[in-house]
């Protein structure tokens, strides 16, 4: 479970970074975004990675811990609202420059 679980931060944060190189903004956008659900899903995984035990603490299991759960919530809310700007900054943006490049430049 570990394993896989590394294996989708790793492809998720290198898909990510490929799409920041990019000189278009909504290729942009998207790599932030993929960035952000590498990062919830690797704070997710340090509160516990243990199938079939309950959240709570039991006779014979140890708790899981509720603060990465807390934050994961927070930075969906936040991953939300940033990336919903950003779209609209990006909109905003080819409409006066009539391009879409980061720079700022017509191709």
């Amino acid at each position: 479970m570990e394993i896989l679980i590394a294996l989708i931060i790793g492809l998720l944060s290198g898909c990510g970074v490929y799409l920041l190189l990019r000189a278009r903004t909504f290729t942009l956008v998207l790599g932030l975004t993929l960035l952000s659900y590498a990062i919830n899903l690797f704070l997710f995984a340090t509160g516990r990675l243990v199938i079939g035990q309950p959240p709570v603490i039991g006779a014979t299991s140890s708790p899981a811990d509720p603060l990465p759960q807390a934050l994961v919530l927070t930075a969906i809310v936040i991953g939300f609202a940033m990336t919903a700007f950003a779209i609209m900054l990006s909109l905003r943006a080819q409409a006066e420059l009539g391009s879409d490049q980061v720079d700022g430049e017509r191709p």
